[in-house]
């Protein structure tokens, strides 16, 4: 269709020339005027024999693996490489069919569709009143998109953002003219967050809401604690107190033996869900993933920034490894361990492979056309404060357990007293009211005795397998 379209419009400025197909049947075959010249492993004689100008990958239904070789074999040409969007794209509304663009590092680290269960999703979110934390991040975003897919009965989306609530308003309403519900909340609002949860009567909550930055968060352990601690207490605690059915938290793998204070606040969020569960008719849901490509403040957006302006591209060290998934996938797999959920576990995404971030660099200043180390340098700038060179998915005493989706694991979580954690929690507040640094540092280390900030101790992590703990 995109060939016919370009050769019929007189102005656009793309004139194809040959076809390369894979399919041995079609060689030597003309389609559209077109003639099929080889395989894609003919390529770069066909570039020489037509002084081909650039390469187009015109096959939106393939995945990673298949667009990680072709990208390979065009960019020795050292040819400009475009694409069309995956056909997961265009059938979830994010892309037209016909929209040529630069060939991105999602198309190469995502991953094979995820088979989800949709029956079992639709029946616990269709028709529901569903409440999202943290709506304009990343994660939140999206989740409110795919929800609104799925006919709630409403979406109530709150952020402390106003920029970024309006912008999610302005997407939105432009696709699902009919959600309505934005708020302006920081989820440290007590009185607000009660409120919310009286005038909605939410049936699901995802909360989303946290800050993220791990070096950031390392200088602001009050800000890290008051907002990814206190405030999951006091939203987990409103839903309790107004029986919403079900509380879902969204973790991170650096909630895992952490050794940043980021980690650290998330850790406790995951005990005070654990603990709430035990008293209460809500069912409390954790689950943990890694990083997301394209999240704000990840790396893919950064590199694409000091691409953009010439370089350096800066790495913190030569082998330092990240898990990734895309956040379309994350959200699906959200949604799908919420629905299997039934109260007290800890899910968490199978990530894959972890990526070495220097290779992800390199690749992305090839896919910009440029040579790494000739044209856009890399430089290694060291580990900043409370960063891991590998991150770990679960801790020694959570052996992983399978669950009925081959992406989602059950981790067996640790109990907290619960005497202790009221007490900690409190102690926490007060803290936090005089802005006493040095006392939530001690009281981090309580909740999380793994917290490894000390000096000498190791933050290198290990990456953890899957396969051999699942029972």
């Amino acid at each position: 269709m995109l060939v016919r379209d370009l050769m019929r419009d007189p102005e656009c400025r793309y004139r194809p020339v040959a076809f390369l197909d894979d399919d041995l049947a079609k060689s030597g075959r003309e389609i559209h005027g077109l003639r099929v010249l080889g395989t894609s492993d003919d390529l770069p004689v066909a570039v020489d024999r037509l002084d081909a100008r650039m390469v187009m990958i015109a096959i939106p239904s393939a995945n990673s693996r298949q667009m990680k070789r072709l990208v390979e074999l065009a960019e020795r040409t050292g040819l400009p490489v475009r694409t069309l969007p995956s056909i997961h794209d265009v059938l979830a509304g994010r892309a037209g069919m016909n929209e040529l663009r630069e060939v991105l590092i999602e198309d190469l680290l995502g991953r094979e569709p995820v088979a989800l269960n949709w029956h079992l999703i639709r029946s616990r979110l269709s028709g529901k009143a569903v409440l999202i934390t943290g709506a304009g991040g990343s994660i939140g975003v999206e989740l409110c998109r795919q929800i609104a897919q799925l006919s709630p009965g409403k979406l109530v989306a709150v952020d402390q953002s106003e920029f970024n609530l309006y912008e999610l308003e302005l997407a939105l309403k432009t696709v699902f003219p009919d959600v309505e519900s934005f708020h302006l909340c920081n989820v440290c609002d007590e009185a607000a967050v009660r409120h919310l949860m009286q005038r909605h009567a939410p049936e699901v909550v995802f909360h989303a809401a946290a800050y993220k930055h791990v070096p950031m968060l390392e200088s602001n352990l009050r800000e890290a604690v008051h907002n990814n601690v206190l405030g999951t207490k006091t939203v987990a605690e409103a839903a309790h107190a107004a029986r919403v059915s079900q509380f879902v938290l969204i973790s991170t793998d650096k909630a895992v033996n952490p050794v940043n204070v980021m980690g650290a606040s998330k850790r406790v969020a995951e005990i005070i869900c654990e603990n709430l569960q035990q008293r209460s008719a809500t069912r409390f849901t954790t689950v943990r993933f890694g990083n997301v490509l394209g999240s704000a403040g990840s790396v893919v957006p950064l590199f694409r920034k000091q691409i953009g302006s010439g370089g350096p591209v800066t790495v913190t060290h030569p082998e330092v490894m990240r898990y990734f998934m895309t956040i379309p996938e994350a959200c699906q797999l959200i949604m799908q361990a919420a629905a299997m959920g039934e109260g007290g576990e800890i899910f968490v995404l199978d990530m894959g492979e972890p990526v070495k971030i220097s290779d992800l660099a390199e690749q992305m200043i090839r896919l910009s056309g440029k040579v790494p180390g000739a044209e856009i340098e890399i430089v290694y700038t060291g580990l900043r404060a409370g960063e891991k060179l590998f991150e770990e998915l679960f801790h020694d005493q959570e052996a992983l357990r399978a669950t009925q989706h081959k992406k989602i694991l059950l981790a067996r979580h640790r109990h907290v007293d619960s005497h202790v954690l009221k007490s900690t929690l409190a102690e926490m507040a007060e803290a936090v009211a005089h802005y006493d640094e040095e006392r939530l540092q001690s009281l981090l280390h309580r909740l999380a005795p793994e917290f490894a900030t000390r000096a000498g101790e190791s933050a290198t992590g290990a990456v953890v397998p899957f396969t051999p703990r699942v029972r």
